[in-house]
């Protein structure tokens, strides 16, 4: 079964969704041991569109398609990499294998750039506070970096580190409609109006992919595309 191309748009709707906005049909989580990776094969350009997961779970090996390339942008895509607390990712964290659908809502487990707390980045945040309080504001942030802009090569190039053989790995997004599989691995929110991706915006939705390191943290990669918007409404669209 070939791999479903880079944020395919689908005519299905959301319970709950207000009229006009059609977030994802299902939104959950993988959790599985990393099997491989490689990317695409080049193109006559020399570049690679996903870099390619296969995630071992009881059901099966699943198909996982990280994008790492936008065809709107000179730069591609945008992409962080960090390192944070099993605690900090909710109940997730400790979910047995398999892929698990997550309501879209905070303390689900679900994921949004934007507002999760271990995820977004406290621009505000002056550095000054004392105590313990200050103390986690100041993890949050530097857990937290600011977004890279590159070339497909250069977030393939970023990616690929945390993606040790054999450890194991929660990649967060939309399954397949048939066969076992996962993409919209990224920002599934701030898409501008107009373009085919619009319908899709929504809140607490977000791909990921995170693999747990010996200690028990995990390594996490965030990916957007250049195009989709830092600030966003409850609908997920851009403000």
């Amino acid at each position: 079964m070939p791999l479903v191309p880079a944020r395919q748009n689908h005519p299905t709707g959301w319970p709950g969704a207000s009229l006009g906005n059609m977030p994802f049909d299902r939104y959950g989580v993988l959790a599985g041991t990393l099997h491989e990776h490689f990317r695409d094969t080049p193109d006559t350009e020399g570049a690679w569109f996903h870099v390619n997961l296969r995630v071992d779970a009881p059901d099966g090996r699943y198909k996982c398609a990280v994008d790492v390339d936008s065809h709107d942008s000179e730069t591609g895509v945008q992409w962080k990499v960090f390192t944070v607390d099993a605690a900090a990712l909710g109940p997730v964290a400790a979910m047995a294998p398999g892929f698990h659908d997550l309501d879209r809502v905070p303390r689900s487990g679900a994921l949004d750039y934007l507002r999760h707390p271990a995820l977004r980045r406290l621009q505000e945040w002056p550095g000054w506070l004392p105590g313990p309080l200050g103390d986690l504001l100041d993890r949050l942030l530097k857990s937290s970096p600011p977004w890279t802009s590159g070339s497909n090569v250069q977030a393939a190039n970023a990616f690929e580190p945390i993606l040790a053989v054999g450890r194991p790995i929660l990649v967060f997004g939309e399954p397949f409609d048939t066969g076992l599989g996962v993409h919209n691995i990224h920002q599934n929110q701030g898409d501008a109006y107009g373009s085919q991706w619009w319908p899709e915006n929504g809140i607490w939705q977000d791909g990921a992919t995170m693999t747990r390191r010996p200690d028990g943290r995990f390594d996490v990669f965030l990916n957007k595309f250049s195009g989709q918007k830092d600030h966003t409404d409850a609908e997920g669209h851009p403000i």
